[in-house]
């Protein structure tokens, strides 16, 4: 599988939607508002964190895998009642937001992102460096995931990886 590299043209007003939902994306994870994550996926989403090489080999292992709303709620529920870990914060960084293709009520795109970590016991350092390879779709609830795919580049994650990407 390769990463989706032609630019499709889209109206301005396409853009800064699609941009306002991967901003408020970012600051719902940012704020740990992990009930309100799963608003922004369709009922048969799916929701990948996944290494680039497995992602480039077509592979179906992925470190982080959700198919469908059901599985994004659960692992929502499971993150706030049921993890244990170390406190932590996450901030994500995006940049580059392209649209690589385009459907009657959707929009395929990437966007590289960068997400920082900070813990109580050392200095913040990158989590996770890659990008999202997406499917959006226009609902009548706005618009929403239909697929986000969050390919990282890391060669391997320093420590666990809690929160979603």
């Amino acid at each position: 599988m390769k990463f989706p590299r032609s630019t499709t043209l889209v109206s301005s007003e396409e853009l800064q939607a699609l941009r306002q939902l991967f901003d408020d994306y970012a600051d719902t994870l940012d704020e740990q508002d992990l009930q309100a994550w799963p608003e922004y996926f369709t009922e048969d989403c799916l929701y990948q964190v996944i290494s680039r090489e497995g992602y480039l080999a077509g592979l179906l292992h992925a470190t982080m895998h959700c198919d469908g709303l059901g599985m994004v709620k659960d692992r929502a529920q499971a993150t706030q009642e049921c993890t244990v870990y170390e406190p932590r914060f996450l901030r994500h960084f995006m940049h580059g937001l392209k649209v690589v293709g385009r459907g009657p009520d959707s929009w395929e795109t990437r966007c590289n992102f960068m997400v920082i970590e900070s813990t109580s016991d050392d200095e913040p350092r990158v989590l996770l460096v890659g990008q999202y390879v997406d499917v959006v779709v226009d609902t009548p609830q706005g618009l929403k995931f239909r697929r986000r795919l969050c390919v990282y580049d890391n060669f391997r994650i320093y420590t666990s990886l809690v929160f979603p990407v």
